[in-house]
């Protein structure tokens, strides 16, 4: 029966491939028995994709994703055949790669290669530290593994190599990784482009490394998943090895990876595994073995839900806090706290963002986050809260080490763990490193916080390597990404609360440099966009800037006044939600009546004439930065409060 249900799997997956005329066959045959072993004894209830002790599944190899919806169809989610017959389909809920949020019991959304590893490394972290906070003598609240598959491709991708040190150096010990070395990928044999010991650089990672010569070997393969569950000190690699497409025509060659078998292949693939059903055809007998094998998950989260309520009885406090770290809106109100949005003098919004996590963390006892080694210029440390690390997991403050991109990941993996609210941290420049994993923020609807300093040629004498020119405009194109550049400190803190009530990434792009305290600022720049100084009567032109620019807008309105010009300040520090404000509030802010505008920012002007149309201008960089102190850097690239003026009082002529 084992034999014929891992057959049904394979046969499944290969028929959704074939009728979609789309897909990759060949890793989900050749893995269906590790998968099936895994599967079995994980510990999950699929009549609650949701409950909070179940252990974790993180296909990383996403393109092999017919074999997860064949594991969630026969183990009970509820994704049906029809489904399945669906495959890669507009609508389905079977796409071509898992989706967190769209398909039933997936846990994260996979395809672009080693970052599913990366976040089941956040999920193991995410797990630790909560056991070490909500954990008492016989009440293990959190208690669950994360198992993640990869292929060929996760272990060449560079974000893998950073999430496994940093995994070794943490000893997540209830982290499992199984490694499907079939030894072929798009192009052909490994061997041309892969030749490294992989056993031999995970042991030197620090992770225990079991090897299974047969992946057929359903014993051994469910034995090294027993030791690797045994082994608390240290994660687990358990290389399995496989034929890629074993049983097909293609078995063992760059062809099965990423077509269908065909006609004539899917004969061939029946005939050898002696399956002789019609298409997407399952006898009923396979169905009541797999019912059988989801039990145990059904009955473990009951005692888990009684264990929780005896849990309660006996530390209510810590179930308290518990139920509010799951809450799915943010427990206390920011908005009408007067001491979170009370400021002094002049800061660098980076040293405001720092003061402003540390009031967050008193009162969000769930923020967890770090950065990748650069707190003391990030000022992301939450004081007095312990470090995160293999000898202390209750810690709330993370160092990633210089891993931007794995950072990023694990914090996706930890905001899907569940239960806490994460941020991660590095220069605004090394967005290009960690990009890709935010832009898996953003498809999945996560609010990770990305804390982002040195957000300009403010940073001076670093160099254009380290001054951000286009960054701007490439996470302001990232669909549900808040890009929040804030003016002052209370615009921090509003880029704070916009971050912890949206569904979706925030990123906050913060200062080197002193900016000053504007006296009308605060939670106005919740709206994206608002009207910060305003002149008697219609204005003669509307200035608007983001961040540290904004100083220089009043310096300009300062010099037009002298000759008889007024005008209006306009801080932008979020264009995303000033897009979603209504049309009569963005008409207050910048009225179409008014035609004479001018932008100001210290990046490129790539998008700004949405907003200063065809009579306004741009004042930006065009090129990238230099190494200099940063006032002589905005002198020589005419950023000064006497640019824009003149600026202004062209457009007004005109």
């Amino acid at each position: 029966m084992e034999q014929t249900a891992i057959t049904a799997i394979r046969i499944t997956a290969a028929q959704a491939i074939q009728k979609a005329n789309s897909g990759h066959p060949g890793m989900a045959i050749g893995s269906a028995p590790a998968a099936y072993t895994l599967w079995k004894q994980m510990r999950h209830n699929p009549q609650n994709p949701h409950w909070a002790n179940r252990d974790r599944f993180v296909l990383s190899c996403g393109h092999a994703s017919a074999l997860e919806y064949a594991l969630l169809h026969f183990f009970g989610y509820g994704l049906t055949m029809e489904d399945l017959k669906q495959f890669r389909q507009l609508g389905s809920k079977t796409p071509g790669h898992p989706e967190y949020g769209h398909t039933r019991g997936v846990e994260a959304t996979t395809g672009p290669l080693g970052q599913g590893f990366a976040m089941a490394v956040g999920m193991a972290m995410a797990e630790a530290h909560k056991a070490a906070v909500y954990n008492r003598e016989g009440y293990p609240i959190v208690d669950n593994y994360t198992y993640t598959m990869l292929g060929d491709g996760c272990m060449m991708e560079g974000v893998a190599s950073e999430a496994a040190s940093m995994a070794g150096t943490l000893r997540l010990g209830k982290l499992i990784a199984l490694y499907d070395s079939n030894r072929i990928t798009i192009e052909g044999d490994t061997d041309i482009t892969f030749r490294e010991d992989v056993a031999a650089r995970f042991a030197a990672y620090g992770w225990q490394v079991l090897d299974v010569p047969d992946g057929e070997d359903t014993a051994a393969l469910a034995a090294a998943i027993a030791e690797a569950k045994a082994e608390a000190g240290k994660p687990t690699l358990i290389i399995y090895h496989t034929v890629i497409g074993v049983g097909t025509p293609v078995a063992g060659t760059a062809k099965a990876h990423g077509s269908p078998l065909g006609a004539a292949g899917m004969l061939a693939m029946r005939a050898h595994y002696n399956w002789h059903h019609p298409d997407f055809d399952v006898p009923q007998e396979i169905y009541d073995h797999y019912n059988t094998l989801t039990t145990p998950g059904t009955e473990a989260e009951a005692d888990w839900n009684a264990l929780f309520a005896r849990y309660a009885k006996e530390y209510p406090e810590l179930a308290a806090q518990w139920q509010q770290d799951h809450a799915p809106n943010l427990p206390i109100d920011l908005l009408q706290d007067e001491a979170f949005w009370h400021f002094e003098g002049k800061a660098a919004s980076r040293v405001s963002s720092g003061e402003i996590l540390n009031r967050l963390a008193a009162r969000l006892p769930n923020l967890f986050g770090g950065s990748a080694d650069l707190a003391p210029s990030n000022c992301t440390y939450l004081k007095g809260l312990g470090d995160y690390s293999a000898e202390n997991y209750a810690g709330k403050n993370l160092h990633f080490g210089i891993r931007e991109f794995a950072m990023a990941a694990a914090c996706n993996g930890i905001a899907l763990y569940g239960g806490l609210r994460t941020f991660c941290a590095t220069f605004f420049v090394f967005a290009d490193y960690l990009k890709p994993a935010l832009r898996l923020s953003a498809l999945m609807g996560l609010p990770v916080i990305y804390v982002l300093t040195h957000d300009s040629i403010g940073v001076g004498e670093d160099g254009p390597t380290h001054q951000p020119i286009e960054q701007l405009a490439m996470l302001r194109a990232t669909p549900n990404t808040l890009m929040f550049r804030p003016a002052d400190a209370r615009e921090v803190a509003a880029g704070y609360i916009a971050a912890l009530t949206h569904s979706g990434p925030t990123v906050l792009a913060l200062s080197r440099q002193n900016l000053p305290l504007y006296e009308n600022s605060g939670p106005a720049a919740l709206q994206g966009a608002y009207i910060l100084r305003e002149p008697k009567g219609t204005p003669d032109v509307i200035l608007m800037a983001s961040g540290s620019e904004l100083e220089l807008l009043y310096k300009a309105a300062d010099l037009l006044s002298v000759q008889g010009y007024t005008a209006r300040i306009v801080s932008m520090p979020c264009w995303e939600l000033f897009e979603a404000q209504s049309p009569a509030y963005r008409e207050s802010v910048l009225p179409k009546s008014i035609r004479t505008r001018v932008a100001v920012e210290a990046a490129i002007p790539f998008g700004w004439e949405r907003y200063t149309g065809d009579n306004g201008k741009i004042i930006a960089l065009t090129g990238f930065g230099a190494s200099a102190p940063a006032e002589q850097l905005y002198a020589h690239f005419g950023l000064t409060g006497e640019a824009i003026a003149k600026a202004a009082l062209e457009t007004i002529k005109s």
